[in-house]
């Protein structure tokens, strides 16, 4: 399966799929599937994350930008539920992040690539500590170090080292490391190198000729030899630097295998080389080194003969917390003093004093709860007042009254059988959190979602309408963006039977749009005159909805619905295969005389003109798409100017799928909308002209 997914994504990203079809895929994987657990979904969304990785950045544009927030919310959920197993919330973790980063991975998957011969010389610097010198660009070095025919030996110039050149390009078995298993380079002393005066910090990139090579058995005594060698050595005497030169004088048998102190160097020690810098500080104005002892004493460690005594610091006493018992008995202590002296100073010190662990206080909070279930409503306020109060001080969170509220919820069969209006009451407590912007509503109707709890979060609405006002309430509402209809259990999740409940709760004020749904469409029925339907959505629809999309929406709908009732008379009519000459006349004459009302609310709004095409796709699909109509309607809406070209070609570009059928429409109208898009081109072409 999740080779297939890869093939659809590489697909998609190659602009080979329509984005409808994928965005259909990422719901497929998403939704919770019947009597399957949600442990078992671990390879539907890994299958997610793949695709998402793949195609994100194509669907996360502004027009899709409400379906990506809604995917990726149920993946932040998925991806804290320890019922998944640790690597498929892992993988939620990283593709939510990847979001986050506006679809660009991290470095650890971009920087994956051959590394170049200067990027390994700078990691060797930074992370070992070892400068590997570059070779001389475009010429081969090796010749003229080994030409005989050179009186003078050209040597290639090397980047300045600083220090470190001192310590590894002249001392006596510089290379790093001594034995049989070191490999020597062509820099190293072992190899026969003459000290480069560059290396100490002084000009002059020339050396002395070399001796001339004999062998041993020409004639020269070793007295002669010697003479050479000591010769040799005071020419090398010269160029050493001062505290080098001792050293080169001694034997070989004087020579201890064991490393000197400047040697061991941590990698904080090393100082960092930043190779082919032109100038660097040279040895002189550098600090002074760590002398290294002569060789053949032991090395000195730089410990003091007499160290200051350590003074060991005092251990800090922390008091542990009490047991989760008696932090209870304490809790309801301070509830308790609280409810009698009205003292809010005393009981959040009450609480700080507790220091109660982080893990304990949705229990704390908890237990405040219920404390004040039996108390009138005054004392309940008070308590919602001391819990945003230690919200404020910073002793509590959001989160941790999540918690304890719905630990007190999971309670409520015990609770019921001594405080019979328990869910009123905690209607009550999650109220004024939200109010006191504790919690959100969004974040208190998510866990109450298909009915759990039922009807907690209708009652906790009722309370907010009580202790602030409807349009205050329907505003929150709004901008929570809550699907109503989600809260429901899910035999009652129809529109129907929302606006039934809800009216029944006295909260149908929060979709004023249902209900005129059906009010709408009577007073069509019993007056269609333009100007009698004009005026009565004047009298009784706020000014402010009429420029709404919904209301757009149900008004198409109920001249759609009348239109369609007037010509088919029966159902008979209805089912035959194509319209008589008699009822397109009559469509077309009942559309011309809602035009003035169409027009007066869709003229010079793009976007209300694009909701009304979709009402009447979602009224074709309501009546299985009968032969015809849909285009019909497309050239009378054209021809009557009463939607807009750009409307037209906005609705086929559009990819919202809260509107079914879209997918028929568009195979039904196609061909006449490339046709507009041609004629439109044409006319500007023309007008350029």
């Amino acid at each position: 399966m999740l080779g297939n997914i890869k093939f659809i994504g590489e697909l998609g990203k190659l602009d080979l799929i329509h984005e409808s079809i994928l965005h259909k895929c990422i719901k497929t994987l998403l939704e919770k599937k019947k009597r399957v657990q949600l442990k078992d979904m671990g390879e539907d969304l890994e299958c997610l994350c793949q695709i998402m990785r793949t195609v994100g950045p194509r669907l996360d544009h502004d027009k899709a930008k409400s379906l990506m927030d809604q995917y990726f919310g149920r993946m932040r959920s998925l991806m804290n539920n320890k019922d998944l197993p640790a690597r498929i919330r892992f993988l939620l973790q990283d593709t939510v992040e990847l979001r986050e980063n506006n679809w660009v991975p991290r470095k650890a998957f971009i920087d994956n690539g051959p590394k170049t011969i200067n990027q390994i010389r700078q990691d060797a610097v930074k992370d070992l500590g070892v400068f590997i010198p570059p070779m001389t660009q475009g010429i081969r070095t090796d010749f003229f170090q080994e030409s005989p025919f050179l009186q003078t030996r050209i040597k290639p110039d090397r980047e300045t080292l600083g220090g470190l050149a001192d310590m590894f390009g002249q001392m006596p078995g510089g290379g790093i490391g001594t034995g049989p298993g070191v490999i020597q380079d062509r820099y190293s002393p072992t190899m026969g190198r003459r000290t480069n005066p560059l290396f100490n910090g002084h000009g002059g990139h020339m050396a002395p000729a070399p001796q001339p090579f004999m062998k041993s058995n020409q004639g020269q005594n070793p007295l002669f030899q010697n003479q050479t060698h000591s010769s040799q050595q005071q020419a090398q005497s010269k160029d050493l630097p001062p505290r080098f030169i001792k050293k080169g004088q001694l034997n070989a048998d004087e020579i201890s295998l064991r490393p000197a102190q400047s040697f061991i160097l941590n990698k904080n020690q090393m100082p960092k080389l930043q190779p082919q810098i032109p100038t660097m500080i040279p040895p002189s104005a550098q600090p002074p080194r760590t002398s290294t002892p002569p060789l053949g004493q032991p090395p000195q460690l730089g410990l003091k003969t007499n160290p200051p005594p350590i003074q060991e610091k005092p251990q800090k006493t922390t008091k542990k917390p009490p047991p989760p018992e008696e932090l209870l008995k304490m809790t309801e202590a301070v509830v308790t003093t609280y409810l009698s002296s009205k003292s809010m100073n005393d009981a959040v010190n009450g609480v700080r004093e507790m220091r109660a662990p982080k893990h304990f206080l949705p229990e704390m909070l908890s237990k405040m709860i219920v404390c004040s279930l039996e108390n009138p409503d005054e004392g309940r306020e008070h308590v919602s007042t001391l819990i945003n109060t230690l919200r404020m001080e910073g002793l509590v969170t959001g989160e941790n009254f999540m918690q304890a509220f719905l630990n007190v919820l999971d309670q409520c069969p015990k609770i019921e059988l001594d405080v019979p209006l328990v869910k009123s009451y905690l209607a009550q407590f999650a109220a004024r959190a939200i109010i006191a912007e504790l919690v959100s509503m969004a974040e208190l109707a998510h866990p109450l979602e298909n009915g759990t709890h039922f009807p907690l979060f209708l009652l906790c609405l009722q309370q907010m309408a009580k202790l602030k006002d409807r349009e205050w309430l329907t505003d929150l509402f709004q901008l929570s963006k809550v699907n109503m209809q989600k809260m429901l259990p899910e035999i009652d999740q129809n529109k129907d039977r929302m606006l039934e409940i809800l009216e029944g709760k006295s909260l149908s004020f929060l979709f004023p749009l249902m209900k005129l749904e059906k009010e709408l469409l009577k007073q069509i029925k019993a007056d269609p005159a333009p100007q009698t339907i004009y005026k009565w959505i004047k009298d009784n629809i706020s000014l402010k909805l009429h420029t709404d999309k919904g209301f757009v929406n149900i008004l198409m709908t109920s001249f759609l619905q009348y239109i369609f009732h007037e010509m088919y008379s029966t159902e008979e009519e209805e089912q035959l295969s194509s319209p008589t000459k008699e009822q397109l006349d009559q469509e077309k004459q009942l559309l011309l005389a809602f035009k003035p009302v169409m027009q007066k609310f869709l003229h010079d709004h793009v976007d209300l003109q694009v909701s009304a095409l979709y009402a009447l796709q979602v009224h074709s699909n309501a009546h299985a798409f009968p032969k015809g109509m849909l285009l019909r309607y497309f050239v009378n809406f054209y021809d009557m100017e009463i939607i807009e070209e750009e409307a037209f070609l906005a609705w086929k570009e559009d990819i919202a799928q809260e509107f079914p059928g879209k997918g028929k429409a568009l195979f039904q109208v196609n061909q006449w909308l490339t046709w507009l898009e041609t004629a439109e081109e044409e006319e500007s072409e023309e007008e350029a002209d």
